[in-house]
């Protein structure tokens, strides 16, 4: 059984910043990918980031790139997602997910995170 649950999230003015974190828990190895998903209103789930804690690499979608900054912490299976600089159209429910597949590259699609935590509302007011 794995466990996957998310923290933060809120409300903020653009150009403010707020920090989400995910812990993952249970039968989990070393080789797992996480990564951050997002849904707006009336608008599909999207990939935001993602980081493998096999060897630390990341991905970025293109509307997050150089503001989001996705880091972990192996110790305690916890990744982060720090959102600077953000944006009305950042306004969206931010889902963790985690990948035990042992992949050894970044898939963006949501099909192959087979864990995931319930979500959490970031609201972004102009």
């Amino acid at each position: 059984q794995v466990h996957v649950q998310e923290f933060g999230g809120g409300l903020e003015q653009a150009g403010g910043s707020l920090r989400l974190s995910c812990a993952a828990s249970g039968r989990i190895d070393r080789y797992y990918i996480m990564g951050w998903f997002r849904q707006a209103p009336g608008r599909e789930r999207e990939f935001v980031a993602a980081i493998s804690n096999r060897d630390g690499t990341r991905e970025y979608a293109d509307s997050v790139e150089g503001r989001y900054t996705i880091s972990r912490d192996n110790t305690k299976n916890t990744v982060y997602l720090k959102m600077d600089s953000l944006k009305p159209e950042d306004t969206a429910a931010y889902s963790c997910a985690l990948d035990s597949s042992r992949r050894f590259f970044i898939s963006r699609s949501p099909h192959d995170f087979d864990h995931w935590g319930q979500g959490t509302q970031v609201t972004v007011s102009s």
